[in-house]
């Protein structure tokens, strides 16, 4: 099916959802309005399968219009527009094919002139940096230092935001640094503290039980890696540009996912604080299975007016949790959640507030009793800490001839405020 068919599919879908809704009223016998609801899950669940495979296709022509114009670009100007051997019939000389023979083991110096030429224009071409290398020690290039094409880089970055929320600076507040020192943050919590009524002609009370009390939280910087992936030196040399966007996404995929589980679940020893496990509990559901609209209301309300006004204020819940949540009504029988309109970019909301799927959380119906399946608040108060970006590696001797490349990443979360993000919990069984 083509990107037009299913943008005009998610659109038909997008009516029957809202039109099996509008059926809905309070005035609807039970039969119903089980079955509108029934119809309308059915209708959202192909839905958001649709927008899942627009987001694909529309992801896959990007990256299909960034090779083509990578290989429109690495084409060098040589006098004739094109370098070819001196023979006649000598097959023509690529960036392609110049990038396998040094990523398969030959040395730059051991190039012919032309291809030289070649590789130098490409990378330039690109960047403008020249050639760049990424070294698996501080040694000599027998040590394992060996080219890697930029795009990698590039590709893991676009590919983690797309992959986990907690790793995206529109979600929480991101601190980038070029080293992993730890960074300190003083805290002051100031709130429970207030002034006192004043007696005329009295000395002003000093015994210090009014001073501000600080503290400090830590950011420091844990290093997950992917392990090594392999690709053969034959595959090298016949797709490499296929391999540069398969490993690209597969990289990212595998960092993505770790640094969205440990900033959402990390237990914070030896590891980064999960947003999760660094809530404050905001409510406790009466089922073990199973959460109420109340429920959500009471969790809303459980914090502060001043963290519920911030632009970053949200829910985050598995899809599952927001399957159970999509059913639920108020006391009018209006249901809680709000659809949007993904035709104007405008998303659903919960409560009147935006909300992040994360797959890393405890879902409803939960595996297991006193599961914190949600949590509300000022997400901006959430500090993820980046050592710069995740970092390429390559290695030959190891697997020669075949090739190995693994991905690292540095990284840790903290919640700056305590209260600021609180969790809903089911029932313990």
């Amino acid at each position: 099916m083509s990107l037009k068919d299913l943008q005009e599919r998610r659109e038909k879908l997008l009516v029957e959802a809202r039109e099996r809704l509008d059926q809905v009223t309070k005035n609807t016998d039970e039969s119903r309005s089980a079955e509108l609801e029934t119809q309308h899950d059915a209708a959202m669940a192909e839905l958001d399968k649709v927008t899942g495979l627009i987001e694909r296709e529309e992801r896959l022509s990007k990256m299909e219009e960034r090779a083509q114009s990578a290989r429109e670009n690495r084409r060098p100007t040589l006098g004739d527009g094109e370098a070819r051997g001196d023979g006649a019939g000598e097959p023509e000389i690529t960036y392609r094919s110049v990038f396998a023979k040094i990523v398969c083991g030959v040395a730059p110096g051991d190039l012919e002139p032309e291809e030289r030429a070649v590789l130098k224009a490409g990378v330039s071409d690109l960047k403008g940096t020249g050639l760049e290398k990424r070294m698996q020690t501080a040694g000599t290039t027998t040590a394992g230092g060996y080219t890697v094409p930029t795009e990698l880089l590039a590709i893991i970055q676009r590919t983690m935001a797309a992959w986990g929320p907690m790793y995206n600076e529109d979600i929480c507040t991101v601190l980038t640094t070029t080293s992993g020192n730890a960074l300190k943050m003083p805290t002051v919590d100031d709130t429970s503290v207030v002034a006192v009524a004043h007696t005329e002609g009295t000395a002003l009370t000093d015994d210090g039980g009014s001073d501000v009390t600080f503290g400090q939280k830590s950011l420091d910087a844990y290093g997950f890696d992917t392990e090594f992936v392999k690709f053969s030196w034959e595959l090298g040399q016949d797709s490499i540009f296929a391999m540069e966007t398969l490993l690209g996404d597969l990289l990212g995929e595998r960092l993505s996912r770790i640094a969205n589980s440990q900033l959402t679940t990390g237990t914070g020893s030896s590891a980064p604080n999960g947003i999760v496990t660094a809530s404050s509990l905001g409510k406790t559901s009466a089922s073990a299975t199973a959460i109420t609209a109340d429920e959500l209301i009471d969790l809303v309300h459980s914090v502060d007016p001043a963290y519920r006004a911030s632009p970053k204020a949200r829910f985050m819940f598995n899809d599952s949790t927001l399957k159970a949540i999509r059913k639920l009504k108020d006391g009018q029988g209006n249901y809680l959640w709000q659809m949007g309109d993904v035709t104007k970019g405008v998303p659903g909301s919960l409560l009147g507030y935006n909300y992040s799927i994360n797959q890393a959380m405890a879902s409803i119906p939960a595996s297991a009793s006193a599961s914190k399946v949600a949590v509300f608040g000022d997400f901006s108060k959430y500090y993820v800490r980046k050592v710069g970006a995740p970092v390429i590696g390559v290695l030959r001797e190891r697997f020669w001839p075949d090739v190995g490349i693994a991905g690292l990443i540095r990284f840790d979360g903290e919640l700056g405020v305590t209260g600021s993000i609180k969790h809903l919990i089911t029932a313990a069984s």
